[in-house]
């Protein structure tokens, strides 16, 4: 019965890491967004404001701090968005080795 419980206990691990990453995802999603409106904003006030060229613009705005910072803040969750994905598929591959060798100790007794 240790394995039935194993399998249990790996289940309801996954069941948390699944609404962990629902809300890892919407703060991804939101500080895609975020970085978006402020790469916009910042591109129209250098063409407007300082009559930058269209074409220096692409190399210079990613230079600006509030960007910059934006856009870190958007890759620092995309990469925990991304391990919890990773740790979703780990889960789910211990569960079915788990279930796996329950088959085999339970196919062994037949």
């Amino acid at each position: 019965m240790d394995l039935y419980n194993d399998i249990q206990q790996k289940l309801k691990e996954l069941d948390m890491s699944i609404k962990s990453l629902r809300k890892t995802g919407t703060e991804y999603a939101k500080a895609e967004r975020d970085y978006k409106i402020k790469l916009r904003e910042e591109a129209l006030k250098l063409r407007e404001e300082d009559k930058m060229a269209v074409t220096l613009i692409q190399q210079i705005i990613y230079g600006v701090q509030s960007v910059a910072d934006l856009r870190f803040e958007r890759d620092v969750k995309e990469a925990v968005y991304k391990a919890n994905l990773e740790a979703i598929l780990s889960i789910k591959l211990q569960i079915k080795v788990l279930e796996n060798q329950l088959d085999r100790e339970w196919g062994a007794t037949k």
